[in-house]
């Protein structure tokens, strides 16, 4: 995977083309023998070249839009793109009214002059943290591709997209892990920034009180790139904390409950490396975690939210979904107002504890998914599927509910299963963390 900088340098450079990078992702796109025929919803190839030839001929005569125009991305299936229906990654909405606009991160991409080479697939409606999607298949993880292994969700399609080269980096979005559990998955980078710094206007909703975008990208240094681009801010490269003297909390409640032989290692692994590059690693218990657990007994936002929005498509077109989200979302169906009113409360409370409690540190550290990506075929049981994502989702949906940003990074060691080191920042803390981040991703 070539990182967004070298990309840049190499077009500034005059050493590819936005072309040429087009062409090689479309290689790896419509390999028969890959998962493009899975990846992508909407493979948009005349597109991609026609955009491709534009940024090289506006950067021909010095009217490049930017640095990174002309690198190829990929777009989860629910970002509104206009002149396009955004069917979410569902059969259900396949005859929806295209799009009046873009959507304002869309427009931002497209205005640094990026090259969308199509639309990803993902979990129907971002519901499920697996990335099985049975409408349109499901891409593998690129780990143990013989044994068909998911590559987490719901940003699916972005996280393998990125992965096999399909595109230099890809939009996700996250309301309880869906951009940094693909990464971990796939072994590639994923952020949740905190939410309110980029705008979801134009993006098919979950559960808006939680929903964030974010991207999936080769390194920390990519997706700080595309980051600022999303919240309207200038891209900068983030410069490297000193691990020396730095203050890591590492929960030892809950988030380290279940976790897998090969996910227990690598974490054990980073954390000694961390340990002897200088970084003070601080054991904390959260009794916080608890009372998240407690308060979302019923669903929470994303089944409240969710039911919500869907409730008239239900309606109308239940059995379209895939049962498995479709019971999913029904949970909201007797969440009362009384209900959401209490949890909006109860999240208020549980935020001003946990800030309090963790003000002395710099960053939490601890592993984005306690076990290594299973077989699509161990989830085919309903009881399997739903206990296995609960799972799955436990420890980054900690951070989408405290309002946090959150980073996760590959900390396995080469040929090994991927496992994904989670560091979380405090709330509007996104360029600190990703100092930190950077620190930490050449430590570990």
């Amino acid at each position: 995977m070539r990182r967004i900088e070298q990309l840049a340098q190499a077009l500034a450079d005059g050493q590819t083309t936005s072309r040429a990078l087009v062409e090689e992702a479309l290689v790896r796109a419509t390999d028969p023998a890959g998962e493009g025929a899975r990846v992508f919803i909407k493979l948009q190839a005349a597109q991609a070249r026609a955009t491709a030839d534009a940024m090289d001929g506006l950067r021909r005569v010095g009217r490049s839009p930017g640095r990174y125009a002309g690198i190829p991305v990929v777009l989860k299936d629910l970002f509104d793109v206009a002149g396009e229906p955004t069917p979410a990654g569902s059969r259900v909405l396949a005859d929806a009214p295209p799009a009046a606009a873009n959507a304002p991160v869309v427009a931002r991409m497209l205005a640094a002059g990026f090259v969308p080479m199509g639309r990803v697939n993902m979990t129907e409606f971002a519901f499920s943290g697996l990335g099985i999607n049975p409408h349109y298949g499901t891409p593998t993880s690129p780990w143990d591709r013989e044994s068909k292994r998911i590559p987490g969700g719901s940003s699916s399609g972005t996280a393998v997209a990125v992965a096999d080269g399909m595109a230099a980096a890809g939009l996700g979005t996250d309301t309880g892990g869906s951009c940094r559990i693909p990464a971990a998955f796939c072994g590639v980078v994923g952020y949740k920034p905190t939410a309110r710094r980029v705008p979801i206007t134009g993006v098919l909703p979950l559960a808006p009180s939680l929903d964030s975008v974010g991207p999936l990208a080769p390194s920390v240094a990519c997706c700080a790139v595309i980051d600022a681009i999303l919240a309207g801010e200038t891209p900068e490269r983030p410069v490297p904390a000193s691990v020396a003297g730095l203050r890591l909390a590492v929960p030892e409640n809950v988030v380290l409950d279940g976790l897998d032989d090969t996910v227990a290692a690598a974490f054990d692994r980073a954390l000694s490396a961390l340990s002897q590059a200088g970084a003070v690693i601080t054991r904390l218990h959260c009794p916080e975690f608890a009372d998240m657990a407690t308060v979302n007994a019923k669903g929470g936002f994303a089944a409240s939210e969710a039911y919500a929005w869907h409730r008239g498509l239900l309606a109308e077109k239940g059995s379209g979904y895939d049962p498995r989200i479709r019971v999913r979302i029904s949970r909201g169906e007797g969440f009362t107002a009384a209900d959401y009113l209490d949890l909006v409360a109860a999240r208020a409370r549980i935020i001003a504890s946990f800030d309090a409690r963790t003000a002395g540190f710099d960053a939490l550290v601890l592993p984005t998914v306690p076990i290594i990506a299973p077989t699509i075929a161990a989830l085919e049981d309903e009881r399997a599927y739903n206990r296995i994502n609960l799972h799955i989702l436990r420890n980054t949906a900690i951070g989408n509910f405290l309002d946090r940003c959150a980073i996760s990074l590959p900390c396995h060691r080469a040929g090994d299963a991927p496992v994904g080191l989670m560091l979380m920042g405090e709330t509007m803390g996104d360029a600190r963390l990703f100092g930190i981040a950077a620190a930490v991703e050449a430590v570990v």
